[in-house]
């Protein structure tokens, strides 16, 4: 190619990554504000999309999910965005290395994923148990999200009935929640045994292997912006010096 050509090609690389980080910092920017406004006022946020969350735990816990991506998206919306504009070396080696360790991370936790789930169910197993003996039955927006949970996914406890053995709901009640007997009252441990509900953590497996297609698609669509991130940002870094 002519000088003037790769000057051209340049150019419009530098544009488009400029327009692109841009999107990403306006959208972490609102996702980041959504976040906040929940969780300053979760009350106002209810008013508003109360269909969408019953819970003000369920508000609080979407706005740190909100926040933490919002977080994550100014930075590199703003590194990718700041550092094509002022042809920053500095600012676009920032970028490409936070966009790797991002995609180094989440392949990492696919892999993870992929092999070692009956680790993760273990963990899990570990650390939601105890709360769910302790907490389920005491805690009404801790309730109602695995209320919530079970009656959508169609499950029982995290690995099946036997999970509220010994919990709090189980020595108040007398009976097993109602999703675990199939929404038949009263649940008890003969009938829990009988209906057999898948846990929750099995059946939300299931569900993720049963749509592993769009699961996929969405992680490799997700995985190609950023490789596609990776490659302009290492165009523009190279090609600085060459202008």
């Amino acid at each position: 190619l002519s000088p003037g050509a790769k000057m051209g090609f340049f150019t419009f690389i530098k544009v488009m990554m400029i327009l692109f980080n841009l999107a990403i910092f306006l959208g972490g920017g609102t996702l980041l504000g959504v976040g906040i406004w929940a969780t300053v006022d979760g009350q106002s946020f209810l008013d508003i999309f109360g269909p969408l969350s019953s819970s003000i735990l369920q508000v609080v816990n979407v706005s740190y999910f909100l926040i933490a991506i919002g977080a994550i998206l100014l930075v590199i919306g703003f590194l990718g965005c700041c550092g094509a504009q002022k042809e920053s070396k500095c600012l676009l080696m920032m970028f490409f290395s936070v966009v790797l360790i991002i995609l180094i991370a989440e392949i990492a936790a696919a892999v993870v994923a992929l092999v070692y789930t009956g680790l993760a169910e273990t963990l899990l197993t570990t650390v939601l148990t105890p709360l769910l003996k302790e907490k389920y039955g005491v805690d009404k927006s801790f309730t109602h999200i695995w209320n919530l949970t079970m009656t959508e996914v169609h499950c029982c406890g995290l690995n099946n009935y036997t999970d509220f053995n010994s919990s709090s709901w189980l020595h108040e009640h007398g009976t097993y929640p109602a999703p675990c007997c199939a929404d038949v009252m009263p649940c008890t441990d003969t009938l829990a045994a009988q209906k057999n509900v898948t846990g929750c953590f099995k059946q939300i497996l299931h569900e993720i292997k049963t749509n592993a297609g769009v699961v996929g698609g969405v992680a490799a669509g997700i995985a190609a912006l950023e490789i596609a991130s990776l490659v302009v940002s290492m165009y523009l870094y190279c090609h600085l010096d060459q202008k």
